[in-house]
């Protein structure tokens, strides 16, 4: 083989169901989303759901959208372990996976920070449609943890390839 990709190891199994995992952490809370725009009763009134989220409305457009940047954002991990399409170069894929991983990592603490410092409205209209949006959305917590090891492995993989290789000559696709 000619290329810098046949010298980095396959991404461990591990690494592969990681990967996947954190693409089916962001559906459910993309479900409750479409659920609400589509009339489903989520737990707010009718009249919470025109005042506050615009729905029927353009909040509809939001709330949809909204589900899927959520979950193209979530496919962005598969990217780091496929072995077959890889649309930017290593160093250039590392660098924007560790900055989501500390991005998302720096928003994960933050809702922390808000749900424990600040007195939380909500216009759940009871218990239990808190709890059912609280099943819905806890699955997005384990992303940030996820594509941190998903992250260190692509690089730790990357890394090793480079030196098997040489620096240069990775960056390239240039063996021997």
């Amino acid at each position: 083989m000619t290329s810098a990709a046949a010298s980095v190891p396959a991404a461990p199994l591990w690494t592969r169901r990681a990967a996947h995992a954190i693409a089916l952490c962001a559906v459910p809370s993309g479900l409750w989303r479409i659920a609400m725009a589509s009339g489903i009763h989520v737990g707010y009134s009718d009249q919470v759901l025109r005042d506050v989220f615009d729905i029927p409305g353009w909040g509809i457009a939001y709330v949809v959208g909204l589900s899927v940047v959520t979950e193209l954002a979530a496919l962005f991990p598969l990217l780091l372990v496929s072995d077959r399409w890889r649309p930017l170069r290593p160093r250039t894929l590392t660098a924007l996976a560790w900055i989501a991983s500390a991005g998302l990592i720096l928003v994960a603490l933050w809702q922390l920070v808000v749900a424990f410092t600040v007195e939380s409205r909500t216009y759940m209209s009871s218990g239990t449609a808190q709890t059912v949006w609280g099943l819905a959305f806890a699955p997005l917590v384990a992303i940030p943890v996820l594509l941190t090891a998903v992250t260190w492995s692509y690089a730790s993989r990357h890394r090793a390839g480079r030196r098997l290789l040489g620096d240069g000559d990775a960056e390239h696709g240039v063996v021997g």
